[in-house]
């Protein structure tokens, strides 16, 4: 796609937070009814070791960490970005990383406290960390606890050492398990990451790690093929990967245990006990908003006319920089109507029942007319159901679901 530029100051120069909002409030292409639940999101960019099929915007941590003067930037961020979402209430937070379960349990507490001093946060509202084995300590993460966070989500990948070692991962087994108990014993909600289609894994290898991530019963559970995403160390040094038969074996045994444990298919990569589905994840699957902060942060903001997508710098040394100057974004634009049917439905597709027709309108400010062509196609080559109450995609559909998507880009 290309980027729609937004008038104003270019986005390493300081602007006027309050002056830019004013701008994106004028008429413009769109026509939204209303704004969509707002959700937060902050970005921690180090960890331990960057793993070799990481893609993510993620830094190893060689010396200190610069905590504090990390803190005071993403604060900086927040300060400047509060115009463009006056008024609104945040639904839910997540902290991403990198590993945030690197931060000290002080930072933590200081991080969520300038959040709730600046943001007005739905008393309900889910607040989500991400942690991985390896840096567990039963204290630390109570003292997580305490200042707020009430949903871990934690990086398992695989329970078995040798799988674990070709992922790069700095964690054995044992740690694994150990940081599951931690996590059942402290938190009510949590979330276990596992992947599939491992460097020579096999089905029962696979079969042996599900089975025991769920006899800890975690309320929700995230299941990733293993994909080589470009520019990591897989992509330019791939390792032997189980064949595509074997995989698909892997993917129907996952829907066969997890359904026999009681567990709710409701996206491509998550299954959830029953009303434990992940708030903040399906905020980004139902187009909602989202302010992302901190370095390399994405952003989506919707105003009554259009709606705009926003980068962080992504080096934490130039993101930190950069919010002293007052302004760390690095790229804006808006999303053009050409290309909106495609971004709602790049999210919305990956939901396994579907979507009401009326959230496209409801979401994009655009008639579902615009995307009517798309929509007749997919359902004549038995890709999509649909009527005038549901939209989702088929079990055909959901198995070419790349397919699928890309029938909604614009010509």
């Amino acid at each position: 796609m290309i980027p729609i530029k937004v008038a104003g100051p270019a986005p390493s120069e300081p602007r006027n937070p309050a002056t830019a909002a004013l701008q994106y409030l004028q008429p413009g292409a769109l026509n939204l009814t209303a704004l969509p639940p707002l959700s937060l999101y902050i970005h921690w960019p180090w960890c331990v070791r960057k793993c070799p099929y990481c893609d993510f915007n993620s830094h190893e941590a060689k010396g200190e960490v610069p905590e504090q003067e990390y803190l005071d930037a993403v604060r900086l961020d927040l300060e400047q970005s509060l115009p463009l979402i006056w008024g609104r209430k945040i639904h839910t937070v997540f902290i991403g990383g990198g590993t945030p379960s690197l931060m000290s349990a002080q930072a933590l507490d200081q991080l969520l406290a300038m959040v709730r001093t600046l943001l007005p946060l739905e008393l309900d509202a889910e607040i989500t960390m991400e942690a991985n084995p390896g840096t567990f300590e039963s204290e630390r993460f109570k003292a997580y606890r305490s200042s707020g966070v009430n949903r871990l989500s934690i990086g398992i990948q695989s329970f078995n050492p040798a799988h674990l070692k070709a992922l790069g991962r700095i964690h054995d087994g044992d740690e694994a398990l150990r940081a599951v108990e931690i996590a059942k014993s402290t938190f009510d909600n949590f979330n276990l990451d596992l992947m599939y289609a491992l460097p020579s894994q096999s089905l029962d290898e696979a079969r042996h790690d599900l089975e025991t991530a769920l006899s800890f019963e975690p309320p929700h559970l995230s299941l990733y093929h293993l994909t080589m995403e470009p520019n990591t160390v897989f992509a330019k040094y791939p390792p032997q990967l189980p064949d595509d038969d074997t995989s698909a074996d892997m993917q129907d045994m996952i829907a066969e245990v997890t359904a026999a444990a009681g567990y709710e298919h409701y996206e491509v990569s998550a299954y959830a006990q029953k009303g434990r589905r992940a708030r903040h994840n399906l905020n980004y699957w139902q187009f909602g908003d989202y302010l992302g902060i901190g370095a390399g942060a994405h952003s989506k903001i919707s105003f009554p006319h259009r709606i705009l997508r926003q980068a962080r710098f992504k080096q934490p040394a130039s993101f930190i920089e950069a919010a002293r100057r007052g302004n760390p974004v690095q790229e804006e634009r808006e999303i053009g109507r050409a290309d909106m049917g495609f971004e709602f439905m790049l999210n919305a597709l990956r939901l396994v029942d579907g979507f009401d027709p009326n959230l496209f309108g409801e979401r994009t400010g655009m008639s579902i007319s615009t995307i009517g062509k798309a929509l007749n196609e997919a359902e004549a080559k038995g890709l999509l159901y649909r009527d005038h109450k549901l939209i989702r995609p088929t079990e055909l559909g959901q198995r070419f679901l790349n397919d699928l998507q890309e029938m909604f880009l614009a010509e």
